[in-house]
């Protein structure tokens, strides 16, 4: 018994007629006869009974057709499956992100991932966390890489946490430090000039709930800013921010001071829709992003502590 007499045998019993079977798979009629003949010898069971007007399936064929049916389905599961694996030459992953994200660790992530696999289709939604948990509930997403967490979205998404981010003061490195000190306290850094990010980033809430729960005003230079912008701005010399410490990767434009009463850290985690099973390339992809993240967390901590050295 093999695939190619099961695919024939199924096509018979579809159609009922092996002249319309065999024009459907493409041979000739007796080559179907024979096939169904030796699949009939190898189980020891007549499989059809032939009339003039065409084939019914005999109880042995009634009790082989959806085991026959499932062997098919599974065999095409496993060639589509070798197929992806064997170099992900076709599929579709849809990413989404927060943007403190995309400019940091997305960038390296869909640069490796681009790079082994050039013919995986790449989407990438880029918003907050809420959003984001959003798209992947509706099944806009594949996968989102968020910075917050919602127990309202935990019974449909599957939650896993990737690393926890320290977030740090920034300033410009043309400019003379904000602080002699290898930390900085909250409450000096709300005396400084700040640029602040727009309403919609998580970031801007997590740091106004940190001032507000020290009872703190800062004091704010500019305000709506993207974090391209942000960044750029502090380079210039406009004022400081709070950032996370993933940012300072290879910008040596900046300098960083780590903050103290109170240490304000993020969890960033992978969020994937709960009820569907992931393809082969959404898999890679999740492979990917851990281990970029894992990357990024040491290198992220070597930042930092060469910035404790200065």
């Amino acid at each position: 018994m093999n695939l190619e007499q099961l695919g024939s045998f199924v096509e018979v019993a579809r159609l009922g007629n092996f002249t319309r079977a065999a024009e459907r798979l493409h041979l000739a009629q007796p080559s179907l006869s024979r096939q169904i003949a030796a699949l009939e010898r190898d189980l020891g069971a007549e499989l059809f009974l032939r009339t003039r007007t065409g084939s019914s399936l005999t109880a042995a064929g009634e009790s082989l057709l959806p085991l026959a049916r499932r062997m098919l389905a599974d065999a095409e599961s496993v060639r589509r499956e070798l197929a992806e694996m064997a170099g992900l030459q076709r599929g579709r992953v849809r990413l989404g992100a927060t943007p403190t994200l995309c400019i940091s660790l997305v960038a390296e992530v869909l640069s490796a991932f681009h790079s082994a696999h050039p013919g995986i289709e790449l989407h990438l939604s880029e918003h907050g966390s809420r959003r984001l948990l959003d798209e992947l509930a509706s099944g806009e997403l594949d996968l989102a890489l968020i910075t917050t967490s919602d127990a309202s979205a935990t019974e449909r998404l599957t939650v896993t946490p990737l690393l926890v981010e320290e977030l740090v003061v920034i300033s410009s490195a043309a400019e003379p430090p904000v602080t002699t000190r290898d930390r900085i306290h909250l409450r000096a850094v709300a005396a400084l000039p700040q640029i602040v990010f727009g309403s919609s980033y998580d970031l801007r809430g997590e740091t106004d709930a940190a001032f507000r729960s020290a009872n703190l005003v800062p004091e704010v230079a500019l305000e709506g800013a993207q974090m391209d912008a942000v960044l750029r701005f502090v380079e210039r010399g406009l004022g400081v921010a709070i950032v996370p410490a993933m940012v300072l990767i290879d910008r040596p434009g900046l300098r960083s001071v780590r903050l103290e009463h109170p240490t304000l850290t993020r969890t960033i985690s992978l969020a994937r829709p709960a009820d569907s099973a992931p393809t082969t390339a959404v898999e890679v992809m999740q492979r990917t992003i851990a281990a970029t993240a894992a990357e990024f967390a040491t290198r992220a901590s070597a930042t930092m502590r060469q910035a404790d050295s200065h």
